[in-house]
C-alpha cells in the first residue's frame, strides 16, 4: 500500500513540482518514515543529527502560515469582501519577500567574493542594526509575544471548538481549554526541531483531511452561494481586524532562520519558501471566498461553528487534534529562544543550562518548560476572544516581525549594494506595515474592549 502511494506521488509530482523540490519515491519514503513514530533515530549512524530536508522545512512553514487560523479567513472576507481576498494574495507575496531578505541578512560576502554565514538568528541580525545592547532585547520581546500568543490562540481555539461541538454539556469553554492543556504538557520533553517535524508531519495529514471535509461541505452547498454578497465595500471598524488576522496567518519570519540553518541543502530554501507561499495564497483565497459564500452574513469567527449536526462534531474534533499538533512548533521556538538568552551558563547568561550532560532535561528545567505550558493555558482562560485577539497580535507583532523589521534590516545591511527600486520597495513595505499596525491595533483594541463590556463567553 505504501509503495503504491509513493509511486503515485512520483508520477504526479514529476509533472507539477519545481526542480528544486523534486524527489524520488525513495527520498520521500525516507522522509515519511523518519516522521513516523516508529521511524529511525536521526542521531543513529547515517542520520542527519536533527537536520531537516526541504520537505520537512516546507511542512513546518506550511504549519506556520497555513495552519489553524484559516478557520477565521471567511470571517475576514465577511468584513473585507474582495479587498480581504486581495490582501490574502498580496500579503503572501510580501511575507515571502521579507522572509527571503531576512535570511539574506544572515550572510556577508568576504574579500574572496564568497558568501558566508556570519549571523544565525533574527536576534543577531537585529543586534547588527539596532546595537547589541537593545537590538536583541527588542526582537526577543516581540518574538516571545508572537510565539506565546500563538500558543495561547491554539488553546483558545480548542475551547471554542469543543463548546461549538457540545454547546449544551456540563463543561464550559474554560474547562475545555484546561482539559486540552493536559495533553500539551508532554511538549516539555521536545529536544530538537526534528522531533517537532514528526508532529508537523501528522499535523499536515490532519490539515489536508480537514480542508477536504470543509471545502467538500461548502461545495455541497453551492446552490445556496450568494456571489453578490462579496462586495468592494469595507467596514472601517472591522476590516483592520480582518487585515490583522490575515497578517497573523502568514507570520513565519521568526521560524525561518532556524529552519534555514537546520536544512540539509540550504540552496533550496528560496524555492521552498516560494512554493509554500504560493500554495498558501491560492488556498487561503479560495477557502475564505467559498466559506463566506456558503454562510454569508451568518459567518462566525470560527467557520466550522457554522456547520450543523454530527458532521460539525466530527470536523471540530479533527480540528482540536490539529490545534494540539500545531502547538509544539511555536512552543519549541519560544523555549529555544528563552534558553539561549537565559540558560547557557555563566558568564554568558544568568542561569546554568537546563540540560544535563546526558542530553536530558534537569528536573528544574522540566519544571520551567512545564510552567510555560501552564502559563499559556492560564492566559487562554483569561482572554478567550479568538478572532479579536488574533487580529490584535497580527497588527502588533505580526506587522513588525513580518513587514517592518526585515525591510529595515535589509536597508541597513545591504544599503551599499541594493538597487534604487529595491530600496523603494522596502520603504513601501515599511510604510504599509506601520499603517496596518497602528490602525489595526486601534480598532482591535476597541473591539476587545467592547467584547469585555459585553462579558467574557463561558
Amino acid at each position: 500500500m505504501a509503495a503504491m502511494f509513493f509511486q503515485i506521488k512520483d508520477t504526479i509530482t514529476a509533472k507539477i513540482t519545481p526542480e528544486c523540490l523534486k524527489a524520488s519515491a525513495e527520498e520521500v519514503k525516507d522522509f515519511a518514515e523518519k516522521n513516523m513514530p516508529k521511524g529511525g533515530d536521526p542521531h543513529a549512524e547515517g542520520g542527519t543529527g536533527g537536520k531537516i530536508t526541504e520537505w520537512e522545512a516546507a511542512w513546518n512553514v506550511t504549519n506556520a502560515i497555513q495552519g489553524m487560523f484559516i478557520v477565521s479567513l471567511p470571517y475576514a472576507v465577511y468584513h473585507g469582501g474582495y479587498w480581504a481576498i486581495l490582501a490574502m494574495v498580496g500579503i503572501a507575496y510580501i511575507c515571502c519577500y521579507t522572509g527571503k531578505i531576512l535570511v539574506d541578512c544572515l550572510y556577508e560576502t568576504n574579500e574572496f567574493g564568497e558568501t558566508i554565514k556570519v549571523r544565525y538568528s533574527y536576534n543577531e541580525v537585529a543586534q547588527e542594526v539596532f546595537g547589541k545592547r537593545f537590538g536583541g532585547k527588542i526582537i526577543n520581546a516581540a518574538q516571545l509575544i508572537e510565539l506565546l500568543m500563538t500558543c495561547i490562540l491554539y488553546i483558545v481555539l480548542c475551547g471554542d471548538l469543543f463548546i461549538g461541538a457540545f454547546p449544551y454539556g456540563q463543561i464550559d469553554t474554560r474547562s475545555y481549554m484546561m482539559l486540552c492543556g493536559v495533553f500539551l504538557l508532554p511538549c516539555a520533553f521536545l529536544k530538537n526541531l526534528h522531533h517537532v517535524s514528526q508532529l508537523s508531519f501528522w499535523n499536515g495529514i490532519v490539515h489536508t483531511l480537514i480542508n477536504v471535509l470543509i471545502l467538500g461541505y461548502c461545495c455541497m452547498c453551492a446552490g445556496d452561494w450568494a456571489f453578490s454578497k462579496v462586495t468592494l465595500r469595507v467596514d472601517i471598524l472591522s476590516f483592520p481586524i480582518a487585515l490583522g488576522i490575515i497578517v497573523f496567518s502568514y507570520t513565519s519570519q521568526i521560524f525561518l532562520p532556524t529552519l534555514e540553518e537546520n536544512m540539509i541543502d540550504k540552496s533550496k530554501f528560496h524555492c521552498m519558501l516560494h512554493w509554500s507561499h504560493i500554495a498558501a495564497a491560492i488556498f487561503k483565497a479560495l477557502f475564505g471566498y467559498l466559506g463566506f459564500l456558503t454562510w454569508q452574513e451568518d459567518t462566525q469567527e470560527v467557520i466550522v461553528n457554522n456547520i450543523d449536526g454530527i458532521f460539525k462534531i466530527l470536523v471540530n474534533m479533527i480540528l482540536v487534534c490539529k490545534a494540539l499538533l500545531s502547538y509544539p512548533l511555536p512552543y519549541y521556538a519560544a523555549c529555544d529562544l528563552m534558553e539561549k538568552e537565559m540558560f547557557q551558563g555563566k558568564p554568558e547568561t544568568a542561569f546554568p543550562s537546563i540540560w544535563g550532560l546526558d542530553g536530558n532535561l534537569k528536573i528544574w528545567g522540566l519544571a520551567f518548560r512545564t510552567g510555560i505550558v501552564v502559563g499559556t493555558i492560564m492566559f487562554a482562560v483569561i482572554i478567550p476572544h479568538f478572532s479579536i485577539l488574533m487580529g490584535f497580535i497580527g497588527n502588533f507583532t505580526g506587522c513588525l516581525l513580518s513587514f517592518v523589521w526585515p525591510c529595515i534590516f535589509h536597508l541597513y545591511i545591504r544599503r551599499d549594494s541594493m538597487s534604487w527600486y529595491t530600496m523603494l520597495w522596502d520603504i513601501f513595505i515599511i510604510f504599509l506595515g506601520l499603517m496596518f499596525g497602528l490602525v489595526g491595533m486601534y480598532y482591535s483594541g476597541r473591539a476587545l474592549e467592547r467584547a469585555y463590556e459585553l462579558g467574557i463567553p463561558v
